[in-house]
């Protein structure tokens, strides 16, 4: 189809806007802890940044059949730069001083990226999810690159300021610098660019014949206007969300499983219980870029056809024997060296990409009435509500290791 791997970059680079801001936050961990040493930043920011980001989507998810997609995504993505920005700008206005009121600051901005993508990842995963797999992946995958991607950059920063005076916030300020064109780059893209893409607009035109009441704008922005005509007779009712998931309750499992472990252990467990080893302040950064790059790779595993796990079954029993990594990263923490902890980290990125992709890419099949992108956008609002529920039990048993 005319358009297809022009809309596979897009879908790609929309990902990385989706987590590029909170990621570089997360990267840029190390300067924060030197600016706010009594304040767990680390562990404090996604504290904050979580419980806005589970309300929203769940207000988000129940009315979800009668949201404009394009203005939410829109909001989320502006949200995202303006955001990023006055990250930049309290940085620059306090000239880099730590103190509480600083450090509210950042919370609050913390708060208004959990905003942000709470409205971007469902809408963006529902809007993909009647098109092509091929962009649901590429969008998943998007996800993924954008910590590999802030990762490589923290790294070099790091390395180009590391022996220059006040070179912990002369990396801060580039990183954020880029975080904030890229993420008004991801608003142009997304409002011009997208919509106009030929198969986007063939896709979109098939889901309002469908029954979706949420693409009509979309359609507008790309010159396509649509009325109430156009509804195939023939397509059944819309299924409830609760009818959704009871349908798919396997998938929804195999979700909250994923990132009940993957949470409980990064970032926080690996930016603060890492110990003392030859590495020294590299060592988090780099036990955050394996787990990063490795998620990337993950994501794109499944593209093989023959490796790809469809078996509703076997997904699930791959996904509870992911649960041996919480002995493992036991005794690794314990009693191993920083050469099995960097390849156990880089396992959990491998397989939490993998299953990942699976399961997203797989259930929305699950329905036979064709309301497949309502299923994926629901599931994809369970996994970001799942971030607020995990991400801290493991950190505070290790607190006791």
């Amino acid at each position: 189809m005319l358009g297809k791997y022009a809309a596979i970059i897009v879908c790609w680079l929309l990902g990385n806007g989706c987590l590029f801001s909170w990621n570089s936050m997360l990267t840029i961990g190390d300067y924060y802890a030197y600016l706010f040493p009594d304040y767990h930043p680390s562990r404090v920011l996604t504290l904050v940044y979580q419980p806005f980001a589970l309300v929203t989507i769940a207000i988000l998810t129940y009315k979800e059949a009668k949201i404009n997609t394009r203005l939410r995504n829109l909001f989320g993505y502006t949200l995202f730069f303006i955001s990023t920005l006055l990250v930049l700008v309290l940085d620059l206005a306090t000239s880099g001083k730590g103190g509480l009121g600083t450090f509210i600051g950042i919370c609050v901005l913390s708060a208004a990226f959990g905003l942000a993508d709470a409205h971007v990842q469902g809408g963006m995963v529902g809007d993909l999810s009647f098109m092509l797999p091929e962009f649901m992946q590429s969008f998943l995958a998007g996800l993924a690159a954008s910590g590999a991607i802030t990762s490589g950059l923290r790294l070099i920063t790091k390395a180009a300021f590391e022996n220059s005076r006040d070179g912990f916030r002369k990396g801060a300020i580039l990183f954020l610098s880029i975080s904030t064109f890229f993420e008004l780059f991801c608003v142009i893209l997304y409002a011009f660019v997208f919509p106009k893409l030929p198969i986007v607009k063939y896709f979109r035109a098939k889901a309002a014949s469908e029954g979706s009441k949420t693409v009509s704008a979309d359609l507008a922005a790309g010159g396509i206007q649509t009325t109430g005509a156009e509804k195939d007779p023939e397509q059944p009712e819309r299924l409830s969300n609760k009818q959704l998931l009871l349908q798919n309750i396997d998938y929804a499992i195999d979700l909250f499983l994923i990132y009940i472990l993957t949470l409980s252990i990064f970032p926080g467990f690996l930016s603060e219980d890492t110990g003392s080893h030859s590495l020294g302040s590299w060592y988090s950064l780099v036990l955050i870029a394996m787990y990063n790059g490795w998620d990337l790779i993950g994501r794109y595993i499944p593209l093989i056809k023959c490796i790809k796990l469809k078996s509703r079954k076997g997904l699930m029993i791959g996904i509870l024997t992911r649960f041996l990594l919480i002995p493992a990263f036991y005794f690794t923490a314990k009693y191993g060296d920083q050469g099995w902890m960097i390849m156990l980290t880089s396992f959990l990125g491998l397989t939490n990409g993998y299953f990942t992709v699976c399961v997203l890419t797989e259930a929305p099949k699950g329905d036979p009435n064709k309301t497949h992108w309502e299923i994926s956008s629901c599931f994809f609002s369970l996994e970001d509500c799942l971030q607020g529920l995990t991400a801290d039990w493991l950190w505070l048993i290790g607190k006791g290791w």
